[in-house]
């Protein structure tokens, strides 16, 4: 196994993979070899010393292709450092609050639970209307859900940075 980080996420309208291109951003600017994919498009975990992985949050549940990913690599994260964070909600305060104390999907957190994940984070999420569907515009409107972006680069940033620094150790 090299020392080589693997970011994956699962997106619908390209803001989570945007905080994914982020942390891989920091990752690479640390000087650690990392790949940044989507899910559904990683095949092999073998050159991977690290995975962070993330996906939006749609009701309180992650995109199928992050679950489907979770579940199938469940052994192969097991023996690797695995970070997972979610990107959801919008709106002002702290993200956990603003999901009612939601952190993880209930349904994945068994299998998060035997990963053993070195951190698990929830971020600031965007809703872009322009690319919503009547549907969901409707059910936004009635909702009275916040749009726009709410995303707190400086908190990913330093997240990633901090994943950046262990990862960077083992190299030492």
């Amino acid at each position: 196994m090299e020392n080589q980080v693997l970011v994956a996420y699962a997106t619908k309208y390209g803001g989570t993979a945007e905080i994914a291109e982020k942390i891989g951003q920091v990752l690479r600017g640390a000087g650690l070899q990392t790949d940044v994919l989507p899910a559904d498009q990683v095949s092999d975990l073998g050159p991977y010393r690290a995975v962070v992985l993330g996906s939006a949050v749609y009701i309180g549940r992650w995109r199928k292709e992050a679950a489907r990913f979770l579940k199938a690599n469940e052994e192969a994260l097991a023996e690797r450092s695995v970070w997972l964070f979610s990107s959801g909600p919008t709106g002002e305060g702290d993200a956990v609050e603003l999901m009612g104390g939601w952190q993880f999907p209930g349904a994945l957190k068994p299998i998060a639970d035997r990963i053993g994940p070195r951190d698990t984070v929830i971020f600031h999420g965007v809703v872009d209307v322009d690319k919503l569907s009547f549907l969901e515009k409707w059910m936004l409107k009635n909702v009275k859900s916040p749009v726009g972006d709410y995303r707190d680069w400086q908190a990913i940033a330093s997240w990633a940075t901090g994943i950046a620094a262990e990862v960077g150790n083992w190299q030492s």
